[in-house]
């Protein structure tokens, strides 16, 4: 029987919650501050006022967002603290290492070269406006990387000795650490994925303004730009996807095995890809199966007679190693969660190239349905981004740093579920205010569509912004 006062279950939940909303605004934040750069370029590069329009344009929608986002991200860290004081005193001496490198570098250099580009309009050089823009586009990326490699350390923990005395993980090398072969597949294949999301916008707000037959001037480069962005980045989310699986294979074959309900070491044919699976996932009461020989061993050893490890072996190995116990994450959850990332993935990208090929030679597609789809599938690369971190969190329980600390180990002693349980509503209805609020405001600003052209300086014949606009 679940105990829903229990403290660990309600900290679980509640730095789920939290990470998840926080995570609704890092990917666009990340993709959509690269494409205002690379418009203000084409606009810096050929004086073209269209681009100037979009430029203010995605950049409203970039510090709504970010604004957004730094708020949910300040609490989330909080709950290291609050919640999991355990897991904090064991690993902070390593994990903080990243997160103040983060805050530190990363996160100054975006805060201070976005109010630059805010108010450096008309008082900068447009070269050196347009670096801001640049600088702060590489600061959400280098932000990313150090957050990356946080997580990367308990996926796979390098770069640390245990002080036994002291009874916590201590960092003896940074440079292991930043170098974390789980980071470095990670962070491209994220990279990617938010480049996904942030043309999913694009693309949606285009086709808003186009179905609508208004701002055309500026609405069709940037359902080209989005398109293109779109099959551009998918492709590379894929190869990237298939690096992480091999790092992720040598790292946590338990997730892997997990991630396709396999509780008997296969090879070659029988180390088959299941698409889809009715049943129990237990192997044992299987109803239907659609499989695909080989692909398994090739997807975790890129070989096709490679042998991937099953649960049950892994489970042998893993009581031998760390003692008694049950090893196996929520099989359920990471084999769903694994496919769900995947086909929302494939699925925009068929969205993209069916609109480059609907929109190919100046052609406009005149049913009504083709751009409801547009419009409303803007969600659909974001949710294949959730529910890859889900499947990445959840199939590396029951560590919460794999082979060092387990997750009920490392929840806070002193917290009471019902604390907990406030708290957990508390940040619900917060919230789910901002959330209201977040939507309103993207919504708003994406209705509204570009500004007209500004007026060129009657002496350099500059367009003029007004910085206030923001």
């Amino acid at each position: 029987m679940i105990d829903w006062l229990d403290p660990l279950l309600l900290s679980q939940w509640q730095f789920g919650l939290t990470t998840v909303y926080h995570f609704l605004f890092v990917p666009l934040t990340i993709g959509m501050a690269t494409t205002v750069a690379i418009v203000q370029t084409a606009w810096v590069r050929t004086g073209k006022v269209a681009y100037l329009q979009l430029t203010h344009f995605f950049g409203k929608i970039f510090l709504i967002n970010f604004a957004m986002g730094v708020v949910t991200g300040i609490v989330q860290e909080f709950q290291f603290g609050m919640n999991w004081s355990t897991y904090s005193r064991f690993v902070g001496d390593v994990f903080g290492a990243p997160l103040a490198l983060e805050g530190l570098l990363a996160f100054f250099l975006e805060a201070t070269f976005i109010g630059l580009w805010i108010f450096g309009w008309n008082r900068l050089p447009p070269k050196v406006h347009l670096f801001t823009i640049w600088a702060t586009a590489f600061g959400t990326i280098v932000s990313a990387y150090f957050i990356i490699a946080a997580n990367a350390f308990m996926q796979n923990p390098v770069g640390y000795g245990i002080n036994q005395e002291k009874g916590r993980a201590e960092l003896t090398d940074l440079w292991a650490l930043l170098t974390n072969k789980v980071a470095l597949a990670a962070f491209p294949h994220t990279i990617f994925a938010c480049f996904m999301v942030s043309s999913a916008v694009i693309i949606s707000v285009a086709a808003f303004h186009l179905s609508r037959n208004q701002h055309h001037e500026t609405m069709r480069p940037a359902l080209k730009l989005g398109l293109w962005t779109m099959v551009a980045a998918g492709g590379l989310t894929v190869l990237t996807g298939d690096q992480l699986g091999l790092a992720m294979v040598s790292t946590q074959p338990m997730k892997m095995a997990a991630a396709e309900a396999l509780y008997h070491t296969a090879s070659g044919e029988h180390a088959s890809f299941s698409l889809l699976t009715l049943g129990t996932l237990d192997g044992v009461h299987e109803l239907f199966s659609l499989r695909i020989p080989y692909l398994l061993s090739f997807l975790s050893t890129h070989s096709f007679d490679g042998t991937v490890e099953g649960i049950n072996n892994l489970q042998a190995q893993y009581a031998t190693l760390y003692g008694p116990g049950d090893y196996a994450p929520i099989v359920w959850v990471t084999y769903w969660s694994f496919r769900c990332m995947i086909g929302l993935g494939l699925l925009s990208v068929v969205i993209a190239i069916v609109g480059l090929w609907l929109t190919r030679a100046g052609a406009m597609p005149v049913n009504r349905w083709v751009w409801k789809v547009a419009i409303w599938a803007f969600p659909v690369p974001l949710l294949a981004m959730i529910v890859g971190w889900i499947f990445t969190e959840m199939g590396r329980q029951p560590w919460i740093v794999f082979s060092l600390l387990k997750t009920h180990d490392a929840v806070s002693p002193r917290v009471t579920g019902l604390e907990v349980l406030i708290s957990l509503i508390a940040f619900t209805v917060i919230y789910g205010v901002l959330a209201v609020v977040e939507v309103r405001l993207i919504t708003k600003a994406a209705q509204r569509g570009p500004d007209k052209a500004p007026d060129p300086h009657p002496q350099t014949g500059v367009p003029v912004h007004d910085p206030m606009v923001y």
